[in-house]
C-alpha cells in the first residue's frame, strides 16, 4: 500500500512539473514575439513614413505649347513628346535640420519612400535624389544656402563664347523637395508624410536643320552659353552665375540633334530676385564631315528663343548648310571617329 502512495504521488509530481514547464514555455514564446520582435514597431515614438511621387517633366510650358503643337509639327517619327520624361531615380536622399536650418542628420530612403528617422520636435526637411554622378553640392549645411551645380568640362581648340563663363558637362536629373516646417511627435502609430519631387534639371532639344549637305555631315557637337551655373535646392530658384553647357549631338538626314540638360537660365524664377533681361544666349555647333574635314562652328543667336523658354523647351536651328565643295573635297568616305572629338574632363576631387 505505501509503494502505491508513493508511486502516485510521483506520477503526480511528473504531470505538474510538466504543465509548469509547459506553459513557460508557451509565455516565454509569446514575449519574445511581442516584446522583442516588434518592440520599435509598437513604442511610443516618433515615426514617419514618406510616401515619394515623381513630377517627371522636362520642361515649363511659357506659352510656345510644344506639348499641344508636337505631333501636328510631324516630329513623333522622331521622338515623341512623353520620350524626353526624366525616370524616376533610384533613391532619396532626405536632410533634416533643426529650427535653425542648420543640418541635423541625414538619411537615405528608396525611390517610393520609406521609414524617416528623426528626432522629436520642429524641423524643416529637403529631399533629393541621391543617384547623381556629375552634380556637385555645395553649402548643405544650411537650408538656405544649398545649392548644387556640374563639373567642369573643356574642350581642346574651343573658344569661349561668352566672356569669363566656365565650361561644364551636363547636370545629371536632379529632383528637388522642400518642407519648412515639420513638427515630429512621438506616438504608437506611423505617421504618414507624402512628398512630391520635382524637377530642378530640365531639357533643352535643340534641332538644327540644314537647307543644303546635310548629307555630308558625319559628326555634330555643340555648346549652350549663358545658362544658369547653380540652382538652389530650397525653392528651386536659379544663381546669378552663367555657364557654357557643352553636348553630343545625333547626325540624322535633316541634320542633327540634341538633348541638353541644365538648371535652365540665371536668376529665375525670379520672384523675390532680378530677372536678367540684358543677357544673351548663345549657340556654336560644330560639325565634322563624312571626308574627314572640319568646318568653322555655326554661331546662332538664341536670345530669344531661350529668354521666351527659361525652363526646357525646344530650340529651333534652319538654314545652316554645307556646301558641295566643302562635302565632296578630299575625296568621300573617310572613316570619322567620335574618339577623335574626345574631351577633357575636370573634376573636383575630395582630399
Amino acid at each position: 500500500e505505501e509503494r502505491r502512495r508513493t508511486m502516485r504521488r510521483t506520477i503526480l509530481w511528473h504531470a505538474v512539473t510538466g504543465l509548469v514547464l509547459s506553459g513557460l514555455v508557451t509565455l516565454s514564446s509569446g514575449c519574445r514575439k511581442e516584446l522583442c520582435y516588434n518592440h520599435d514597431e509598437h513604442a511610443y515614438s516618433v515615426k514617419v513614413d514618406v510616401t515619394a511621387t515623381w513630377e517627371r517633366e522636362w520642361e515649363r510650358d511659357h506659352g510656345r505649347g510644344w506639348k499641344n503643337t508636337w505631333e501636328g509639327r510631324g516630329w513623333n517619327n522622331w521622338m515623341t513628346y512623353d520620350d524626353l520624361r526624366p525616370e524616376v531615380p533610384g533613391g532619396i536622399r532626405a536632410v533634416v535640420y533643426d529650427p535653425d536650418g542648420n543640418r541635423h542628420d541625414e538619411r537615405n530612403l528608396a525611390a517610393e519612400g520609406g521609414r524617416l528617422a528623426m528626432t522629436e520636435g520642429r524641423h524643416s526637411i529637403l529631399f533629393y535624389n541621391n543617384n547623381t554622378e556629375y552634380i556637385v553640392f555645395n553649402d548643405l549645411t544650411s537650408s538656405a544656402t544649398a545649392t548644387a551645380t556640374t563639373r567642369t568640362r573643356t574642350r581642346a581648340g574651343f573658344s569661349e563664347l561668352h566672356k569669363d563663363e566656365r565650361t561644364v558637362g551636363q547636370p545629371d536629373m536632379l529632383y528637388g523637395s522642400y518642407l519648412g516646417e515639420y513638427e515630429a511627435k512621438p506616438g504608437y502609430e506611423a505617421v504618414s508624410l507624402p512628398v512630391e519631387l520635382r524637377p530642378l534639371v530640365y531639357t533643352y532639344v535643340v534641332r538644327c536643320e540644314f537647307s543644303h549637305g546635310a548629307q555630308y555631315v558625319a559628326l555634330a557637337r555643340g555648346a549652350l552659353a549663358g545658362m544658369a551655373e547653380s540652382v538652389y535646392l530650397q525653392d528651386g530658384h536659379t544663381g546669378s552665375g552663367a555657364a557654357t553647357v557643352f553636348f553630343d549631338a545625333t547626325v540624322c538626314d535633316w541634320g542633327s540633334w540634341a538633348q541638353v540638360r541644365s538648371f535652365g537660365i540665371p536668376d529665375w524664377p525670379g520672384d523675390g530676385y532680378t530677372r536678367a533681361t540684358d543677357r544673351n544666349y548663345t549657340l556654336q555647333l560644330e560639325v565634322r564631315l563624312k571626308n574627314g574635314k572640319y568646318l568653322p562652328p555655326f554661331m546662332v543667336d538664341i536670345t530669344e528663343q531661350v529668354k521666351a523658354q527659361p525652363r526646357g523647351g525646344v530650340i529651333v536651328i534652319t538654314g545652316l548648310e554645307v556646301s558641295d565643295e566643302d562635302g565632296e573635297s578630299g575625296g568621300s568616305g573617310f572613316d570619322v571617329e567620335v574618339g577623335d572629338w574626345g574631351d577633357r574632363h575636370e573634376y573636383e576631387l575630395p582630399v
